[in-house]
């Protein structure tokens, strides 16, 4: 028996344009038309399977704000992300926040950085359940008043 599955698409862009980019633009699933496997995005809100924009919400997402399964941007989020300010399952930035932290802060499970705060930290001054360092402490507890 022959079972054929559906694949719908989606394909949404505004006829608005702001410095040079779609408003928004939607694209998720394949689109034979133009030969894509994945749904490409590209707009300053862009949406999609992959997307690029100032906003960027997608499986791998690139843009100032990226929300995704993959970020990369000035403020990441997602399950593997690159940025400036990193959250994320596996964050790497300057500041990054996340299970897997490095960055010059990290803050996480396992904290590779210049400042590291978690369970497990390594770095130049740590605070950790094993080590806890002046500078260390001192610096958090400016950054997360409370911190003991």
């Amino acid at each position: 028996m022959n079972y054929r599955t559906r694949t719908r698409s989606i394909r949404i862009r505004s006829s608005r344009t702001f410095c040079g980019q779609h408003l928004y633009d939607i694209a998720m699933g394949p689109d034979s038309e133009h030969n894509e496997m994945r749904g490409v995005a590209r707009g300053f809100i862009a949406i999609g399977d992959i997307a690029v924009g100032f906003l960027a919400l997608g499986g791998l997402a690139r843009g100032v704000f990226a929300l995704g399964g993959v970020s990369i941007g000035a403020f990441a989020f997602g399950g593997v992300s690159l940025g400036l300010l990193s959250l994320g399952g596996m964050a790497i930035g300057a500041v990054a926040i996340g299970g897997m932290a490095v960055g010059g802060v990290a803050i996480g499970g396992l904290a590779v950085g210049y400042y590291a705060l978690g369970g497990n930290a390594v770095g130049k001054y740590v605070f950790s359940a094993a080590q806890r360092s002046d500078e260390a402490v001192a610096f958090f507890n400016r950054l997360l008043p409370g911190t003991k």
